[in-house]
């Protein structure tokens, strides 16, 4: 038998399944369980209900546990099924929230199958692709190009944190961001990449105890000089002292989350971009 806090979670919808399991992760987030993630998306016909009923019951007879089951179906005939037959925790996101807010606005939703992929044909996505595209190409100072366009440039030693962070950025809020490694020859000049400086105001920073990185690089490359601690108390240390000379805002990645990092750049450089 699995260990008490494993747990089967199914994701059904008859669309992508990216908001059930979406929905379903925020929520789990809050407790101490390790999921197995199964997403079964295009769950549109009685037969495939059918199947995903079989699958849920044999998952829950074989762990000997109910597994959890999160579900945006908009077909109530599928939706019946699952709920009939299925032995599992079934917590459907539509009866939890929409169906109620039906009764307090007086009016019915669209009930549409894939009303959330309706976003594929908006601005806000297109901006959002493009805003990706724009943080891959300069991710790791790879491309000194069209910064003017950039709406936040992170800098930081390797290892801190930029990567991620610029891509989330991207993806959840639209920016275009641009990150650059401060490394030993901006150490050595004692200022910022020269590419840079124009653009001090949209810079922010990300720093890291020296303890982790060097635990980070000797993941990545074991006994190297680039992960040794000395080397990364000396980054550390110059890439804080560059950042306190230039006037840029800066937090450590050390302890905190990609969502808790980037809410604070978005706070401190561009608070109207606070949307959910």
């Amino acid at each position: 038998m699995l260990p008490s806090t494993t747990r089967t979670v199914f994701y059904i919808s008859d669309g992508t399944g990216i908001t059930a399991e979406t929905f379903g992760n925020a929520i789990l987030a809050q407790f101490d369980v390790r999921p197995r993630h199964v997403r079964l998306p295009f769950i549109d016909t009685e037969d495939k209900a059918h199947q995903v009923v079989r699958q849920i019951n044999h998952t829950a007879e074989l762990e000997g546990r109910k597994p959890i089951v999160f579900t945006t179906l908009v077909n109530m005939s599928v939706l019946r099924i699952i709920e009939e037959g299925c032995r599992g925790m079934l917590l459907d996101m539509f009866s939890t929230f929409i169906r109620p807010l039906e009764a307090e606005l007086g009016v019915k939703s669209m009930h549409r199958v894939g009303r959330f992929s309706d976003i594929s044909m908006s601005k806000e996505y297109s901006d959002r692709i493009e805003a990706i595209n724009f943080s891959l190409d300069h991710d790791d100072g790879q491309s000194h190009r069209d910064l003017d366009g950039a709406d936040v440039i992170l800098v930081g030693v390797s290892r801190s944190a930029k990567t991620p962070t610029s891509l989330y950025l991207a993806m959840q809020h639209g920016l275009k961001v641009a990150n650059y490694p401060l490394i030993p020859e901006d150490f050595e000049r004692r200022q910022l990449p020269p590419a840079l400086v124009p653009h001090r105001r949209k810079i922010f920073g990300l720093t890291i105890d020296p303890v982790r990185l060097s635990e980070i690089r000797n993941e990545r490359r074991p006994g190297s000089k680039y992960a040794d601690l000395e080397n990364c108390r000396y980054e550390v240390a110059e890439a804080e002292a560059m950042m306190r000379r230039s006037g840029i805002r800066w937090l450590s990645s050390t302890t905190k989350s990609i969502e808790e990092i980037a809410t604070t750049i978005l706070q401190e450089v561009r608070p109207e971009r606070l949307q959910y």
